[in-house]
């Protein structure tokens, strides 16, 4: 035991030294923003394919992350919603739909940051051309938010992954192409500034009060980093934020309606689609 207090003191004692206060940002060094990445989601996906047999082919051109899963289950049970055969990813299960006759791509419970990030980038080496994703969020500002859903146009980078897609100072926003399309919809959500954070019981009062002061609407898990994928690596990505909650402050929190707001999640799909369509 002696040996081991010995070694927690000398431990404990370097940890404080100014070279290792340095390091307290290690998550911004060692970035090379143009360098391309030596492990490629092109090489996992090849050997989940080699491991479990799976055939080659291609997933739908538009896919919807649902990080709930209420609308997966619900399309599942209702809507006889199927697994995609091509979809190789270790770590989630794709399904397809039908909107208008066209086939779309969902995968349920792509909760975090980091976690949609790296399904995102498995999608659109797999032949996913859009992406949207509808997740969950708190709202932040003090003012009556009626609307069921918003558009995320920006996100506060309050995580980790996006400082791997773009440098420090960059904004983490909506590609503005895709926003003047959105704005041509006759039934187009609020805009709104979010604030993703991948620490969910951290969001201390002093955060919230300083996130308001900053314009922020709501607070959620995924859309600073897709954003910042997207930015990097030039794919079409828009993130809507489903206004579900106050972050469990009031009783009866987190109520989303019939179905669990499945139906109103499909007509926002549907709308997109039909405002992004040439």
């Amino acid at each position: 035991m002696k040996q081991l207090d010995a070694y927690l003191r000398t431990y404990c004692s370097a940890r404080a030294t100014p070279d290792r206060e340095l390091a307290t940002t290690d998550i911004l060094r060692h970035k090379s923003y143009a360098e391309s990445s030596v492990f490629q989601p092109t090489s996992l996906l090849r050997e989940s394919r080699r491991q479990n047999g799976i055939p080659l082919g291609t997933v739908p051109s538009i896919c919807v992350l649902d990080p709930d899963g209420n609308l997966v289950d619900y399309l599942r049970n209702k809507h006889g919603a199927t697994l995609n055969k091509y979809w190789a990813c270790y770590h989630s299960h794709l399904y397809t739909f039908d909107i208008g006759g066209l086939a779309i791509g969902i995968i349920p419970r792509a909760v975090g940051a980091s976690y949609a990030v790296l399904v995102a980038e498995q999608l659109f080496v797999s032949g996913c051309e859009l992406l949207i994703s509808i997740t969950s969020a708190g709202i932040v500002r003090d003012s009556n938010i009626d609307e069921h859903f918003a558009l995320i146009t920006q996100a506060i980078r309050d995580e980790g992954t996006s400082y791997h897609y773009l440098p420090k100072d960059e904004p983490s926003e909506l590609c503005h192409k895709l926003l003047d399309k959105l704005r041509n919809n006759e039934n187009h959500c609020l805009e709104v500034k979010s604030w993703t954070t991948d620490a969910p019981y951290r969001e201390t009062q002093s955060a919230i009060d300083a996130m308001k002061d900053s314009n922020v609407a709501c607070v959620e898990m995924e859309a600073s980093a897709l954003y910042a994928f997207a930015k990097a690596k030039d794919k079409n990505v828009i993130c809507f934020a489903h206004l579900t909650n106050t972050m469990g402050q009031e009783e009866g929190d987190f109520e989303k309606g019939e179905d669990f707001g499945s139906l109103e999640m499909i007509r926002l799909i549907e709308g997109t689609l039909k405002t992004l369509r040439p």
